[in-house]
């Protein structure tokens, strides 16, 4: 008779456990202009009162050209600059990568991730930011629940395209 509810026990503990995560999908337009430089941008969580809580992806020209390193215009990302950006020695592990070409991005975050992980469960606001050199600079958000299955989109107007999150427990 105790075999069968220990068996019952062992069985569930064996079932895979979903790990809370973010699906994002970052869409960069192709835009028709005489001099196109791929933009800088930062995405990261804030919670209610705009305090930067998670730096989830930071993308820059990582390799030196005539002009310098490429962090020279990371600041040019002014929220995310203002928020953490200042705060943090580039490169960063897992977070920090190239500039991407035009289209569109997926990214999957989880509580496995450094930042993330530490996060409680509750409302938050995903941002993405990008910077353009001779070009625009523009700013997106996307409110979320972390650790709850939540979804939003947003669509940029220049220098950002589809925004979409999906967040699962």
């Amino acid at each position: 008779m105790r075999v069968i509810p220990a068996l019952a026990l062992c069985c569930l503990a064996a079932l895979p456990v979903k790990a809370a995560e973010v699906r994002v999908e970052v869409q960069l337009p192709q835009l028709n202009v005489a001099e196109y430089h791929r933009p800088y941008v930062a995405i990261w969580v804030e919670d209610a009162e705009q305090n930067a809580k998670a730096n989830l992806a930071v993308w820059y020209q990582q390799r030196a050209n005539n002009e310098g390193a490429g962090t020279k215009w990371l600041p040019d990302l002014r929220q995310w600059w203002r928020r953490s950006g200042r705060g943090l020695t580039m490169p960063v592990d897992g977070v920090s990568g190239p500039t991407r070409p035009a289209g569109t991005h997926s990214l999957v975050f989880n509580e496995r991730h450094p930042e993330l992980g530490k996060l409680p469960a509750g409302d938050y606001v995903l941002v993405v930011e990008a910077a353009r050199e001779v070009g625009g600079r523009e700013l997106l958000r996307i409110p979320f629940k972390w650790r709850a299955a939540s979804t939003g989109s947003v669509q940029g107007n220049s220098e950002l395209g589809r925004i979409t999150l999906t967040s699962t427990r």
